[in-house]
């Protein structure tokens, strides 16, 4: 894939194995294996295709990383983050409907009164 490319590339233009990725890297430590690189593009369907790209995911795990260090002994999990405060439901009153006809005009295909996407990444 692309990341691989880059990989080599980069690798080659800063002299062996020292550019920004290292094949035995430590879990924390910053640097990103191209194996790695390729399956988050596989995943997220980001391409790594440039040395700032990969910048940025690797300040976006530092800071991850950071977050190892919170003390969270005796803190109970919650359920979510509104838990303290009373949520009333709301009434569902459809006020405008039927209309899906009109809906998949704006797809630019459509297959038995369903929007078709495009084709995501093989694989």
């Amino acid at each position: 894939m692309w990341a691989r490319a880059v990989w080599l590339g980069l690798r080659a233009r800063v002299g062996g194995r020292r550019g920004f990725t290292s094949e035995a890297a430590p879990l924390g430590s910053g640097r990103l294996t191209a194996e790695v690189l390729e399956h988050l593009e596989r995943l997220a369907l980001v391409d790594f295709g440039s040395q700032e790209a990969v910048a940025r995911l690797e300040k976006a795990i530092a800071f991850a990383d950071r977050l190892h260090a919170v003390e969270t002994d005796g803190v109970e999990p919650m359920e979510s983050v509104l838990e303290d405060r009373c949520l009333y439901l709301r009434s569902d009153n459809v006020v405008e409907g039927n209309c899906a006809e009109e809906l998949l005009q704006n797809s630019h295909r459509v297959v038995e009164e369903y929007f078709v996407a495009p084709p995501g990444v093989n694989n």
